[in-house]
């Protein structure tokens, strides 16, 4: 079958309005979720981060409270830890578009502090977006949109009908007063069209062949969408 890619953030911190560096990395549902739909859809999957580093699973999504309790907790990293394609691999900046079926990006606050600013990931989205193939983002890594930029400034993706992680949740999740900037509030000032759904549940938007999620809960309806794509 044809190869996914997953591209994911290379840093496990993220650095606060303070200066101070909280630990994060990737979100593990965001990633386990979509690995586990695909897989049994007959899909291969190829990890791609900057430098080729080993991405950092940030450990609170790895809490019982984040996975429905301890027998979901173990599952997730039972599972997670299964995952080889995560320990090796592939460099980003040696990615070439014409191998994948499709892509996608897994969030986690990872995405905010490397992913948004990253030159080589937003040439990618705008490949990938512009290619017509499935193009998946979750959560903060719509972060990632912001450095989809043209020469002329304007955003690829500007116009376009997304679901991101909101400014409603980052409150409830207790960043809100602590974060640089908040994703939501950037997206749309690049003109990226958010359309906001109730905190923590699913919601996935498909644009064309964009297929965005909110959060942690929109994971596993993302791979649906992504899915229904590539039949």
């Amino acid at each position: 079958m044809s190869e996914i890619l997953f591209v994911m953030s290379g840093v496990d911190f993220w650095t606060l309005a303070d200066g101070t560096k909280h630990p994060t990395g990737f979100w593990a549902e965001e990633t386990v979720a979509p690995y586990e739909a695909f897989k049994a859809a007959g899909h291969e999957i190829v990890v791609a981060a900057p430098g080729g580093v080993v991405p950092t699973v940030d450990k609170a999504s790895l809490a019982p409270e984040a996975n429905g309790g301890q027998e979901g907790a173990d599952r997730i990293a039972t599972t997670l830890d299964s995952i080889t394609e995560l320990k090796n691999p592939i460099r980003l900046e040696d990615v070439d578009l014409d191998d994948y079926a499709a892509v996608f990006y897994p969030g986690g606050h990872g995405p905010m502090e490397d992913r948004a600013v990253d030159a080589t990931s937003g040439k990618l989205l705008i490949g990938a977006l512009d290619s017509g193939k499935p193009l998946a983002v979750i959560c903060h890594a719509s972060a990632a949109l912001l450095a989809a930029t043209y020469a002329d400034g304007t955003n690829a993706f500007a116009g376009y009908e997304v679901a991101a992680f909101t400014n409603a949740e980052e409150a409830q999740a207790g960043f809100a007063d602590k974060a640089k900037w908040h994703l939501e509030t950037r997206l749309v000032e690049a003109g990226v069209d958010v359309r906001v759904g109730e905190p923590w549940a699913a919601n996935v938007v498909v644009d064309h062949n964009l297929v965005t999620g909110q959060n942690p809960s929109s994971s596993a309806p993302l791979a649906v969408e992504v899915l229904k794509k590539l039949a």
